[in-house]
């Protein structure tokens, strides 16, 4: 009996045995990943070609359809605000003192010159509601065991046609992404890192997006503050929090 014990558990220990499907892993990927609402600070360092900048801010957001974040420093972008209502998207600057709405192609502009766009910004749908899924393999990254993915969506309204995760296999949060184009060229990657427990879920707290179609050295996404399924009140959403 103890011979027959011993074996399951050796079997069960190998790669692949009783390995969840890729349906099952992205599931568990979005119950990490997306929430009902959360606060966050976040801190954005973008480095250039010659030189590094780094941004403070702070964001609400609930669910996939609203987000405002307000710039906190340095001087110069302090005050600069963002209010996202569905698939719509306001900016209010402090220099001019006006607010302007992106719409179209004006929404694939670099975020204040980072590699992340602002539809990059605006993205919060899971994946399992835009896109397929199906299992690769398995790598080691860091000398964790992930879980390969190749994701292609399954809707028309996706910024990336593509997208190949790997998946921490014990926390299920991804640790490395490649965005494709529908012609299968490399738009952006992305390395995820510093995972923490919080609220009961994993969550990378630090991210670096390269645009794999322009210079420099990426854009580090470091978040210093992460709360989740907090009360918002109703007002943050509203165009008049802009100019105030």
């Amino acid at each position: 009996m103890k011979t027959i014990l011993s074996l399951i558990a050796v079997l069960l220990a190998l790669p692949g045995v009783s390995q969840p499907n890729a349906d099952e892993i992205l599931n568990r990927v979005d119950k990490n990943m997306s929430s009902e609402n959360r606060i966050m600070e976040s801190s954005m360092t973008i480095h250039g070609r010659r030189s590094s900048r780094t941004m403070t801010m702070r964001t609400y957001g609930v669910g996939e359809t609203k987000a405002y974040t307000e710039y906190l420093a340095p001087a110069r972008e302090e005050g600069t605000k963002m209010l996202k209502l569905e698939n719509q998207l306001w900016i209010y600057s402090p220099s001019t003192d006006r607010t302007i709405q992106l719409s179209g192609h004006m929404l694939r502009q670099s975020v204040m010159g980072s590699d992340l766009s602002y539809e990059d910004m605006m993205e919060d749908r899971k994946l399992t509601d835009i896109y397929e899924t199906k299992t690769l393999g398995e790598e080691t990254i860091d000398e964790r065991r992930t879980y390969v993915l190749e994701l292609t969506a399954k809707v028309e309204d996706v910024n990336y046609f593509r997208r190949k995760m790997w998946i921490d296999a014990k926390r299920y949060v991804p640790l490395k992404e490649e965005l494709f184009a529908k012609s299968g060229q490399l738009l952006k990657r992305t390395d995820m890192s510093d995972v923490k427990q919080i609220d009961g879920r994993w969550f990378p707290t630090k991210m670096v997006y390269k645009d794999m179609l322009k210079q420099g050295e990426g854009t580090e996404f470091k978040i210093t503050s992460i709360k989740f399924n907090q009360q918002i009140p109703d007002h943050i959403f509203t165009k008049a929090v802009l100019r105030k």
